[in-house]
Formats: structure tokens, sequence, C-alpha cells
């Protein structure tokens, strides 16, 4: 069985795995990711029977999506993620949450209930599209996902998603829909001890804010968000809905952020040790670098965190600040900028800086290497 997937951002960031709705490819989250790579390493896959993953044959259950995900995490060494799913997504997340809690930092269900529809609708699709296509179910779909104004205003990306719609595998889109039919956690969200947040759109005509309260009180330790939305919400409020993943995930403060960027550039080591040097005199002046620099300039989605480090190393040779020099090309390092980066870094600036400073970047970016113990060559 494979699993088609992409995985993005820097390897000390913390994942965010994403788990897509009934009919949708990892394409769905699009728009979320520039907001969100400041903070997490963002895997995004394609359930089986849909996108780039094996069509296997059906029907499915909620269980067998489920362990698809611990397998995917397993092949790729990951022992812990925050997860967020979306409708069948979300379904998934809550067997997640339920049966694997110590592989689950958090959760988000999103657009989702603890049973979604009942045998006669499911049932119904099943017979409609089997006979008929998606494209007999196509434009309801749409109709259902986003609300009126979004359709009007945002005509492309509702080409994109109908169009990703109708690219579904009729086969693998039935057997995901029985999957959906069978799944009722009705009984057993009592037993999901995973800290979570339940998100639902006011206009959702699939998953209510009705289902999702009746989630956000059954799950012994849940919030619910309500945003102005249909049952697609990720796609029709991506840097809102950003917003909200990042402050449930990471905290709401700018300087809860930026401690969380902080860490995961330099690394729990160095902020640990410049946190236990805190004192009156630095006090205001390390939580300004947390918040500004760290909160303000370093979650900003316009570069990647790699050419951050790049711009940052460049800066400091021409400034011949050699210690803040040594600590970024540490940082570098765990951006996933290679050996090879920054030496052209270094050979950039002989040109625009001078020999002498270039020079002094070498000597200083081999001593961190031999301290880590990475061959320069």
């Amino acid at each position: 069985m494979t699993i088609h997937y992409k995985l993005q951002g820097t390897p000390t960031s913390p994942v965010l795995i994403f788990s897509n709705s009934l009919g949708s490819e990892m394409m769905m989250w699009d728009d979320l990711v520039p907001y969100l790579l400041p903070y997490f390493r963002i895997l995004r896959y394609d359930t089986r029977g849909h996108g780039g993953s094996d069509v296997t044959d059906g029907p499915y259950t909620i269980d067998l999506l489920g362990q698809d995900v611990m397998d995917l995490m397993d092949k790729l060494g990951i022992q812990q993620a925050y997860f967020c799913g979306l409708s069948m997504g979300g379904l998934i997340g809550q067997w997640l949450g339920i049966n694997y809690p110590d592989r689950i930092r958090k959760l988000v269900i999103s657009n989702t209930g603890a049973k979604i529809g009942d045998d006669e609708r499911w049932n119904s699709r099943i017979e409609t599209i089997t006979q008929q296509g998606m494209q007999a179910i196509a434009d309801d779909t749409m109709e259902r996902w986003f609300t009126d104004s979004f359709r009007i205003n945002n005509a492309q990306r509702v080409a994109e998603t109908r169009a990703m719609f109708l690219r579904s595998h009729e086969e693998g889109y039935a057997a995901c829909c029985a999957a959906i039919r069978d799944a009722d956690f009705q009984q057993t969200l009592p037993q999901l001890s995973v800290e979570t947040l339940v998100i639902t759109g006011d206009e959702d005509p699939v998953t209510n804010v009705e289902q999702a309260e009746f989630l956000a009180t059954s799950i012994p330790n849940a919030r619910l968000q309500v945003l102005p939305a249909r049952h697609l919400a990720a796609t029709e409020l991506p840097q809102q809905y950003a917003q909200v993943l990042i402050n449930f995930l990471v905290g709401e403060s700018v300087f809860d952020q930026g401690m969380h960027v902080r860490r995961t550039v330099l690394g729990d080591t160095h902020v640990d040790k410049a946190n236990s040097q805190i004192n009156d005199f630095n006090r205001d002046f390390q939580a300004f670098i947390t918040h500004y620099a760290w909160g303000e300039i370093w979650t900003r989605p316009g570069l990647s965190k790699p050419n951050r480090s790049l711009i940052t190393m460049a800066m400091l040779i021409a400034l011949n600040r050699k210690a803040e020099f040594q600590m970024h090309v540490r940082a570098a390092l765990n951006n996933g900028v290679s050996v090879a980066e920054i030496k052209e870094v270094i050979m950039q600036s002989a040109i625009y800086c001078g020999l002498p400073a270039a020079n002094e970047a070498f000597h200083a970016a081999l001593d961190v290497f031999e301290t880590a113990g990475i061959s320069p060559s």
C-alpha cells in the first residue's frame, strides 16, 4: 500500500499532519502552508483511494484509514505529531486520539462529527457516483463546501477545487463513503484524552455547529471555534484558519509564538542557556528579542526559514559579528541549510564584504562544523 505524501519544513520543527476531506487531495491545504511553515514541519498526504495514493479494494473503515497514518508516521520516523483532520480527516483524527494518544501531541478535528449522516444517505451517494460518476454530485458538493459569497468572489479557487473533486477515483471515493457511513464515536469520545480543538463553520450544512458542540462537550479536554464558513473552512479562510491553529498548537501571544520559533531555530539547549542567564538588567532585552525578532519577523510567511538563515549569515559577515555568525551557522544547519550553501554565502561575501571578512567567516564556520562533527567537504 503506497500513500502519496509531501513533507515540508525545517527538520527541527515539530510535525503537523493534515488529513483531507472526502473527495479531496492534499492540495486543499495549499493556502495554509506558508503561514504554518515558520512553526511546523508540514506533512500532507492523500487518503487511501484518493489522489496519488493507491486505490485498494473497498469498502474501507476509519480504523484502516487511521492505521495508514500510523504506518506513514512510522515510515518517516515521526514519533509524535500534531494532527489536523477535516470532515473524513476529522473522523480519522478521533480514531487516532482514542487509539494512539501517546503519538498525537494535540488534535484538531474540523468540520466533522462523531457520526456523520446515516446509512441511507451514504448508500445513496455510493449508488449515485457508481452509476453516474463524480460529475453527478460535483455542483451540489461545491455548494455545500463554500458559502455563496466565496463562490462568487473566488471563482478560480472554486474551479480548482471542483477539478480536484472530479479527479477523485470513483472506487476509492465509494470505499471511503462506506468508512464514513460505518464510523460512530458517539460513545467512545470520553476516551479521547488528547487536548483537542473542534472547528466548524457557522454555515456548514454537513457537520453543523450542533455536532461540533457535541464533540467539544464529549471530549474531556476540548474547546470549540466557530468560523464564518461552510464545510471547507480551511480553504475558504486559510489565513484565519492557520492563525486559529497557531494559537491552539503554539500559544496565543506573540511572545509564545516567538519562543516556539526561537527554539526550533536555535535549539532548546541554546535557548535554555539564554533563559537561565536572564536577570533584572537584561530581562527586557531578552523579551524584546523573543517578541520582535522571533515573534514578529521570523514568523512572517514571505521567506522560508532556510532563506532567512542565509540572509542573516550574510549580514553578520558584513557586520563582523563572529559570535552571532557562529550561532546562526548552527541555526542554519537546524533549518536544513547545507554546508555547501553556507560556503556559497561566504564566497559571495568575499566580493561584497571584503576578503578579510570572508576569511574570518570561513574560520568561524569551520569551528562550528568541527564542534558539531560535520565534515565540511
